[in-house]
Parts: C-alpha cells; sequence; structure tokens
C-alpha cells in the first residue's frame, strides 16, 4: 500500500473512531441530561426556569470562551510548542478576570433591563463561570488536537453527573432557581478539573505573549463569532425576557431545551473530529470535498430523523415527562425542531471555514444573520411568542443556502452536491414520519402512542435504508459489527 494510501486508511480509521466515541458521548451526554432535565422540571416551575433562562446568553457564552477563539486556532497549529498553550492560558486567564469584573459591576443593569431584581446576586453567581471555562482553554486543545473523544466523553459525563445530582437535590430542598445556577457553574468548575487531569499539561510561570500575537488576527474573528452565535442562538430569550412575563420564557426555554439536547446528539458528534480532520487534507481540495460530502451524508442520515421524529412525539414526551404545566411549549418544541434538524449541517459548514483558516467568513456570515434573525422577530412580536419562533425557525433554515455559497466557493462542493447529499435523507425522514403518524392516529393511550410512534418510525427508517441501499448506513452498520466483534474477542 501507497504512503497516501495508508495515510488515508489511518485517517479514515481515525475519524470512526472519533465519530464512534462521539456518538456514545453525545448519547449518554443527552440521555442523562434529559434524567436531570425531567427531574427539575418536575420540581420547578416555569417562572422560575425563566428567571434563569435570562442569564442564559450569559452562561454560554462562558461555554464558548472554553471551547473557541483560541482552542481553534491552537487545534490549527501544525506544530504546536509548550509556549504556544502557555501564552493562551495566561491570556484568556486575564481576560476572564477582567470580564468577571465588567459583568459583576453591571449585574444591577441586566436585572433593571429585565425588571428582575433577583438577578444580582444571581448573576454574579453564575458569571463564575467565565472563570472556569477559560482556565480550560489548553487542555481542551489538547484533547480535542490528539482525537481523544473517549477522555473528553469521561469528563463531560462525570461533570453532567456530579452538577446534575447537586442541582436536582437542591431543587427538592426548596432552593428554587439557585438549584439550576449551581448546576451550571458546578459543570464548567468539574470540565475544566477533568480535562487537566487527562490533558497531563500544566502552566508555567514564564510567558511569552508572542504566540498570542500570532494567532489573535484568526482567533479573535472566531471568538466574537462564537459570542455572537450564542447572541443567536438566544436572542428570542432576551426578547422574550424584556416583552413578556417569566413563564413565557419558561415555556420558550423548555421547548429549545429539548430541541437543543436533540439536535446536539448529532451536532457534537461532529464536532468532535471535523475540524481536525478538515485540517488534515486541506492540501488535496478533492480529497477535502470528498470528506465534506462525506461528513453531509452522515449529518442528515442522522439529524433529519432525530429532528422530525421529536417533532412527531413532542407532546406525549412533555406530558409524559414533566407534565401538563408545561403544555404552552409543545408548539414551541415542535417548530423548533424543524429547524434543529439543520442546525448540524451548520457545524459541519463552520468546521470546513475554520480549518482553511476563514475565520472572517465565518464571522461575518453570524453577523449578518443575526442582523436579519433580529429584524425577522422583532417583526412578529406583535402576533405573539408562536410567530416570533415560526420566523426564527424559517431564517435558520434558510440561511443555511448563504453558507452553501461560501462553501462552493472554497472547495467547489457545489448547490447540487449539496442537494443530493441531503434531499434523500430528507424526503425519506419526512414519509417515514408522515406514515407514523397515519398508522398510529386510532391509538389514545398517550404512553402506547409514544412507544409505538418510535418504534415503528424506527423500524421504517431503518427498512428504508436497508432497501435504498444507502452507503452511510451500510458503512456505520460495518463498523458497529466489526466493533462488537472485536470487543467479543
Amino acid at each position: 500500500m501507497s504512503n497516501q494510501g495508508r495515510d488515508n486508511q489511518n485517517l479514515k480509521e481515525k475519524t470512526a473512531q472519533g465519530l464512534y466515541w462521539g456518538f456514545l458521548s453525545s448519547s449518554a451526554m443527552q440521555l442523562l441530561n434529559l434524567v436531570i432535565g425531567i427531574f427539575l422540571a418536575r420540581l420547578l416551575s416555569p417562572e422560575e426556569y425563566g428567571i434563569v433562562a435570562m442569564l442564559a446568553i450569559f452562561t454560554l457564552i462562558a461555554g464558548n470562551l472554553q471551547d473557541s477563539g483560541f482552542s481553534v486556532a491552537l487545534i490549527n497549529i501544525k506544530d504546536i510548542k509548550h509556549n504556544d498553550y502557555n501564552a493562551v492560558f495566561w491570556f484568556n486567564t486575564g481576560v476572564s478576570l477582567l470580564l468577571y469584573v465588567l459583568l459583576f459591576l453591571s449585574a444591577p443593569l441586566i436585572a433593571g433591563f429585565y425588571h428582575q431584581p433577583c438577578l444580582v446576586p444571581l448573576s454574579r453567581f453564575l458569571f463564575l463561570g467565565f472563570i472556569f471555562a477559560s482556565m480550560g482553554i489548553v487542555p481542551n486543545a489538547v484533547l480535542t488536537r490528539e482525537l481523544r473523544v473517549k477522555e473528553k466523553a469521561i469528563v463531560s459525563l462525570l461533570a453532567l453527573l456530579l452538577s446534575g445530582t447537586v442541582g436536582v437535590v437542591m431543587a427538592f430542598k426548596g432552593f428554587s432557581y439557585w438549584s439550576l445556577a449551581t448546576q451550571q457553574l458546578l459543570y464548567n468548575v468539574i470540565i475544566c478539573i477533568g480535562r487537566y487531569y487527562f490533558a497531563r499539561w500544566v502552566p508555567s510561570f514564564k510567558v511569552d505573549f508572542t504566540p498570542v500575537k500570532q494567532m489573535f488576527a484568526f482567533s479573535y474573528k472566531v471568538l466574537i463569532t462564537a459570542v455572537l452565535t450564542t447572541i443567536n442562538n438566544n436572542m428570542l430569550t432576551v426578547v422574550l425576557g424584556r416583552l413578556f412575563p417569566a413563564a413565557s420564557v419558561g415555556n420558550y426555554n423548555q421547548a429549545n431545551k429539548w430541541n437543543t439536547m436533540a439536535n446536539q446528539l448529532v451536532s457534537n458528534t461532529i464536532a468532535q473530529v471535523a475540524q481536525p480532520v478538515l485540517m488534515r487534507v486541506n492540501d488535496d481540495q478533492e480529497r477535502q470535498r470528498r470528506v465534506f460530502g462525506k461528513m453531509m451524508r452522515f449529518t442528515a442520515f442522522l439529524a433529519f430523523p432525530a429532528m422530525f421524529g421529536l417533532s412527531l412525539v413532542a407532546p406525549q414526551v412533555i406530558l409524559i415527562a414533566i407534565g401538563e404545566k408545561w403544555i404552552d411549549s409543545i408548539p414551541l418544541l415542535q417548530i423548533l425542531c424543524i429547524s434543529g434538524a439543520f442546525i448540524p449541517m451548520y457545524t459541519v459548514y463552520q468546521n470546513l471555514f475554520l480549518s482553511m483558516g476563514k475565520s472572517d467568513y465565518y464571522m461575518w456570515l453570524t453577523i449578518s444573520q443575526i442582523v436579519i434573525m433580529l429584524a425577522a422577530v422583532m417583526a412578529c412580536h406583535s402576533m405573539g411568542v408562536k410567530a416570533m419562533v415560526v420566523a426564527f425557525a424559517c431564517i435558520s433554515i434558510l440561511w443555511l443556502l448563504v453558507w452553501q455559497v461560501f462553501a462552493s466557493r472554497l472547495i467547489g462542493y457545489r448547490f447540487m452536491s449539496m442537494m443530493r447529499d441531503l434531499m434523500p435523507f430528507l424526503f425519506i425522514a419526512i414519509a417515514v414520519m408522515g406514515l407514523t403518524w397515519l398508522v398510529t392516529m386510532p391509538v389514545s393511550n398517550i404512553y402506547l402512542l409514544l412507544i409505538i410512534r418510535v418504534i415503528v418510525a424506527f423500524l421504517l427508517y431503518v427498512t428504508v435504508m436497508k432497501l435504498s441501499r444507502a452507503v452511510i448506513f451500510k458503512e456505520c452498520m460495518d463498523y458497529l459489527s466489526d466493533k462488537f466483534r472485536r470487543n467479543r474477542q
């Protein structure tokens, strides 16, 4: 076998292994998140969820600091050195401390904006997550560069289990929205500690900020874009918090939480490997185009049935899991699931641009999307929450075409290629869910209806994949079969 052939095979094996552990991690994370979320939603009210949701945009920005900006820049460096890591660690730690002080002083302004005085102490407590998130940038980059998805999965699961347990106990003891805040902060702390444990990297006090200067032109665009993406994803929470009662914010937040859990199952699986894999094929555009197209097909294969399926069973899931007090979140969840099916595709496009050093494309596309999204949402605010969510969902789907235009310019991935890669899975998923709905219409028992719909939809989708001889489906089954056989040996 030639050197190029061995490289291709090695990359394919590493990618498959990364996707395998990424999927297991995402599945376990979302399942655990689901269990914890059910307990918390039953113990807390929509108003209590709404209070913490008003600060979600700030706590998620803390997460951006952990996974974006210099983290992406570090992953893109071909010959990495300790000094590169060390410079990023001290720079981000200093920035996060400054940011915390500024936000600590801004807490009364935030509380005044939402007309909720309780947000002053609550926000100051949650803002501590910025510091721990920034300290986790370097070990996260170390683990990501080495495609150590398994170790990252262990840390994430442990952090969610411990923080979720604490949150549920506090909610049971009557700590109200403080239970949610403590869970979020503790999760960031444990993630940070766990990544240092596995990365085996420690900072030194000999600091040279030269690498930061060299990376800054690329990384600041990524960080700004990540923050803007967070603003975009949480725009409705901010607007609703300003214009509507806390209960409306809570219902939307609950719907968005279920939607996010589902689409992140796919997005996180892809994100674990997309950037490092695409970076390794940068020097061969034809190979890069093949790898990108395969990632798109794999994403569509998982995302469309998962999200359309959740939309189908949303009424049963919400009523059974968290009760009738959340019934107003059901139509919002069904709408969000439709656009949520396309969100994982954004992950593939974004990682393509980042792997090629095109952080400016990433930034300006996101800024443009935010402006259009905000205009559409505000234009619909007089028609109520549901109309605003519909506008948000429509823009989310249509804007994917804009990303496609730039992908075509960069690597020659044409519109028709995208259609060939996505449309079969889109139409099959729609047909499967439609047929499942028709077949199960006579069932009236809510518990039986949920079980039958899940089973029928799953069996129909698998059957169609087999009959159509979908290559992605066959490769996934072959890999899992081989994995199972090796584990038994």
